[in-house]
This record gives structure tokens, C-alpha cells and sequence, in this order.
């Protein structure tokens, strides 16, 4: 699912960016188009975790409770 975007079709977007940036980044030649795109799917990423780890705080609350108060199940069996 990482790469879905770049098989997608692709849309037309107006971005602003500084200008110093940009014109750095044309020097660089990097292809500020990929780069965005690049950029946004890593924040939408990254958001996505952070809504996941959001509604599971709950369950993990309570797991951490569980293990405080009984230990890891088959803890016993651990090497280390």
C-alpha cells in the first residue's frame, strides 16, 4: 500500500513554497513535484499511526495493566 500513490492518478495541486527553497531545490535539480509527493504520503502516514495509536490507547492502557499486575504471559519461559 506505500507505493498505491505513484500508481494513482495523478491531479493537478497549487502548493506554495519559499521561495529560497524552491529555487534551491531547482538547482539541486530535484523534481519538486515527487518531492511533494513524496512528502505528503510520508505525513499521511504518519498521521494515519498517530490516529491508530490514538484509538488504541485504550487497549494498550489496559494490556500494560495486565501485565503489571500478572506478569507476561510465559514470561517464565524467557531467555532473557
Amino acid at each position: 500500500m506505500e507505493n498505491a500513490h505513484i500508481r494513482a492518478t495523478k491531479r493537478a495541486t497549487n502548493v506554495s513554497l519559499d521561495e529560497s527553497l524552491l529555487s534551491e531545490a531547482k538547482t539541486l535539480r530535484i523534481n519538486v513535484s515527487q518531492a511533494a509527493e513524496a512528502g505528503v504520503a510520508r505525513a499521511v502516514a504518519e498521521k494515519r499511526a498517530e490516529l491508530w495509536v490514538a484509538e488504541n490507547r485504550k487497549a494498550f492502557e489496559c494490556w500494560n495493566a495486565y501485565v503489571e499486575k500478572n506478569g507476561l504471559p510465559l514470561g517464565k519461559y524467557r531467555n532473557f
